[in-house]
């Protein structure tokens, strides 16, 4: 069996499994990257692999730590021997108000949302090179349209989209890179558990916000990924907002 690979962090659940999911149906052999959702991601290869005996593989670590995300690299390498595909789709997502920012959310915060997405595409460059691969970082609306009181968050993502425009240029013609930035994609963990009446007022005002008035799915992300992967092979240096158009607003 000689079909493609691709390694998506943070795909234990939500957007990063819908990747994962889509990218199995379509042939691959996925690489599920984890931090501490163990139980999902071993769930998830085990239901995979049912699917298509050994198509499915988990590799753990933390992205605080520099050395786990080199050792990660060489383990997801040697899983399948091949990587045709990285999604960099892992990520720290909490408030940061301007005066209560510690360095340790600096830490957190831009570990999780570029640092690691740039040292596993940077290890992995070589192997990419070879397969004409491609990279594709999930990014964030609120790269362009910082969201109120979580300034170190919107400044990690502003910094990947920028990462994603200039590793275009410097892995041009072997590679392409792109991203994509989600808008109201599935509701915040918190809001799904949540259903007094100021959690229904701020999903109202969300939707109201929303030329579309409706949240997307993880499968919208996931499918303008494959997309991107598989049939957008003159496509480079793009970053997508899938947002239902509230951008415009």
């Amino acid at each position: 069996m000689n079909s493609k690979v691709v390694l998506v962090t943070g795909a234990a659940k939500r957007i990063g499994a819908s990747i994962v999911r889509t990218f199995h149906a379509n042939g691959y052999r996925v690489l599920i990257h984890a931090k501490s959702s163990k139980n999902e991601a071993n769930a998830l290869r085990s239901e995979l692999n049912k699917i298509r005996k050994n198509s499915a593989g988990t590799i753990y670590a933390d992205f605080d730590s520099h050395i786990e995300t080199q050792k990660l690299s060489v383990a997801a390498l040697d899983y399948f021997g091949r990587i045709d595909v990285l999604i960099n789709n892992a990520s720290m997502f909490y408030p940061s108000p301007l005066l209560e920012a510690s360095p340790d959310d600096w830490r957190s915060l831009f570990n999780s949302n570029v640092k690691a997405a740039f040292f596993l595409s940077q290890a992995l460059t070589s192997e990419l090179k070879r397969r004409k691969g491609s990279i594709i970082n999930i990014i964030d609306a609120h790269a362009d349209k910082p969201l109120r009181n979580h300034v170190l968050y919107n400044m990690a993502k502003s910094a990947l989209k920028s990462m994603t425009k200039t590793l275009s240029l410097e892995m041009a013609p072997h590679v392409r890179v792109n991203g994509i930035s989600p808008g109201a994609i599935l509701w915040p963990e918190t809001l799904e558990r949540e259903s007094d009446e100021k959690i229904n007022q701020q999903k109202v005002e969300i939707l109201d916000s929303i030329p579309m008035k409706r949240i997307g799915s993880a499968e919208d992300i996931s499918n303008l990924a494959y997309f991107f992967a598989e049939k957008g092979q003159y496509i480079t240096g793009q970053v997508i907002k899938v947002d239902g158009g509230r951008s415009l607003g």
